[in-house]
């Protein structure tokens, strides 16, 4: 029963075409499976394949975002935590792990020295009180000190911490080679179940903000959030490089499967989608 659920779902996901034309072959279909004496059996068996479908891609899902990440924490907590902390605590004379740090630890201490001077400028400190000035910049070069050790620190168990999630989450996929082939054709068969204009309007709305002229901005941030997370130098020439090549790959690859796919099984969608972006 199993084998034959997997059969079928796998076969919900794409229809190849022929002579006739897929409207007039499904009406003939239709009144084929009207005259059928076992059409109800078969209705039956088809909606526990759908719900069965449904209830393991759901399982796998959640088992492939809450697995991973569960394991990520708890390593960074109870094993990367205290061997991290030691080693780079005790052990390491570094404070920084890249230039791009020492940059942004020399700006702070740079706009809080500018505001000490512009607070005794305005006589909010007393100008003869160097001693408390020079207290209070050492005190903040110390807290900034910290801040970005404990930054440096935590870059290297993201690192590590990552590279165990990802090795969990090619586990579940590789031992759960069955849920995963379910999970693609529930994928395959959401996507081309959906009405030509809920389709063209998913394809704009990932276009525009993957692809679209306001887009490299967005962009900028995504990379600049992980080369932190990852503790690597934030070099502004990778950055630009990357939005100049990566949306323009991703835009071909898109278009690529309008023309390739969709436009094979839903060419109204594919009209539609024009229709909208002009």
């Amino acid at each position: 029963m199993k084998y034959w659920n997997l059969k079928k779902i796998n076969q919900l996901a794409f229809e190849k075409t022929g002579i006739i034309p897929r409207s007039m072959s499904k009406l003939f279909d239709r009144f084929k499976q009207e005259l059928n004496p076992n059409a109800e059996v078969e209705a039956l068996e088809e909606f526990k394949v759908i719900k069965y479908q449904t209830s393991a891609s759901v399982k796998y899902i959640i088992i492939l975002l809450t697995v991973p990440i569960f394991i990520n924490q708890i390593s960074k907590t109870f094993i990367l935590n205290p061997l991290i902390n030691h080693f780079w605590n005790k052990n390491s004379p570094y404070i920084f792990i890249n230039n791009s740090q020492e940059e942004r630890a020399f700006a702070d201490l740079q706009r809080f020295e500018e505001k000490l001077h512009f607070d005794i400028l305005i006589g909010k400190i007393n100008s003869n009180s160097i001693e408390m000035v020079q207290k209070k910049t050492s005190e903040k070069a110390l807290e900034i000190a910290l801040n970005y050790a404990r930054e440096s620190c935590d870059a290297i168990k993201n690192i590590i911490a990552d590279l165990i999630s990802i090795v969990i989450f090619l586990l579940i996929l590789i031992l759960n080679k069955r849920q995963f082939s379910i999970l693609k054709s529930f994928i395959n068969e959401s996507i081309y179940g959906l009405s030509d204009t809920a389709k063209a309007f998913l394809i704009i709305l990932f276009t525009d903000i993957f692809v679209g002229f306001h887009s490299p901005h967005g962009w900028e941030i995504i990379i600049e959030a992980i080369l932190r997370h990852f503790g690597l130098p934030e070099s502004r020439d990778f950055i630009f490089i990357f939005i100049s090549t990566f949306p323009v790959i991703l835009d071909t690859i898109f278009k690529y499967w309008i023309f390739r796919y969709l436009n094979r099984i839903s060419p109204s969608a594919v009209a539609t989608y024009h229709n909208m972006n002009e």
